[in-house]
């Protein structure tokens, strides 16, 4: 043991006294030399079996750990889904305070709650109603514009006719030249502007507001735009077609329209332009709706 001790101190010194030089350098060097082929199989070799041993060490993961990530994963996903319902919101309700800004509409907003429950109307229910003001008759409208009308009140809710139902009916006017009509719903769902003279200019994409007749509507609220026109020869009324803005399928938020100023009524001077219009195309044919009947007087339309 102790020849073996003596041994190795004298190697170590003079490897040390030497350095690289020294026959023990060389001999080093060499060994170097030759093993280093032998070291890259191995490091070769090796390696899959650490990765390996690293996929086996998470898949072997504590059970609780990966539970954890889990339910952290399912929290981020439901919060991403709850911030863009409220951005979805917000930008509704945004649009609710404009149209109402805007138009300095006396309103109250309310949620819809269901859609028809009858195949053979267009109606939506509100959660507003007489406990909240609310009153058959009144105007509704969302962001985009008119939507309908209320035709049945209870304490807490309301029905309103959609303006694509057959019963329904809005004085209306062309906004670009006051070419006065009525805004029908039809049973197949479409909406035309009827009693507007054929002799008026009427073109596509041309928008349709409320006139303010009838005192139901506060007149100038956006309605929808001319997609159709038809002249037909020796008919006393073109035959538009018009598409509204609002999307009354995906309806949410509404305005109430609870009262109307004394700015949003029709003046004197439209009532006397709607007449004029009414009997210089209509003077030789009886039992024509006039331009200024109110939509009440239509069955509530």
């Amino acid at each position: 043991m102790i020849i073996l001790i003596v041994l190795s101190l004298s190697i170590f010194t003079m490897s040390v006294r030497s350095g690289d030089t020294g026959v023990l350098g060389l001999l080093r060097s060499g060994f170097t030399t030759v093993a280093t082929p032998f070291r890259a199989v191995g490091s070769a070799v090796t390696a899959p079996i650490y990765g390996l041993g690293n996929i086996f060490a998470n898949l072997t993961a504590d059970q609780a750990t990966l539970s954890e990530l889990r339910d952290q994963n399912e929290a981020l996903r439901q919060r991403n889904v709850e911030l863009e319902e409220k951005a979805l919101m917000a930008d509704r309700l945004a649009a609710l305070m404009e149209i109402q800004s805007t138009y300095n509409l006396q309103s109250i907003a309310a949620k819809v709650i269901s859609g028809s429950t009858d195949s053979w109307a267009s109606t939506v229910t509100i959660d507003k109603g007489s406990a909240a003001g609310l009153a058959v008759g009144m105007p509704v409208l969302d962001g985009t514009g008119v939507i309908g009308q209320i035709i049945s009140v209870a304490p807490n809710s309301s029905v309103v006719r959609l303006i694509y139902d057959e019963n329904s009916s809005v004085p209306a006017m062309i906004q670009s030249n006051r070419a006065q009509g009525m805004l029908n719903g039809s049973a197949s769902g479409g909406l035309t502007l009827d009693l507007v003279r054929s002799d008026l200019n009427a073109e596509i994409d041309n928008i349709v507001v409320t006139s303010g007749l009838g005192g139901v509507y506060p007149k100038g609220l956006p309605i929808g735009r001319i997609t159709i026109v038809e002249r037909n020869p020796g008919a006393l009324y073109l035959e538009i077609s018009v598409e509204a803005f609002a999307r009354v399928q995906s309806l949410e938020e509404v305005l109430v329209i609870t009262s109307l100023t004394d700015e949003q009524r029709a003046t004197e001077e439209d009532i006397a332009e709607a007449d004029a219009q009414e009997m210089s195309a209509v003077s030789n044919v009886p039992e024509v709706q006039t331009l200024a009947q109110s939509p009440d007087e239509e069955g509530e339309g």
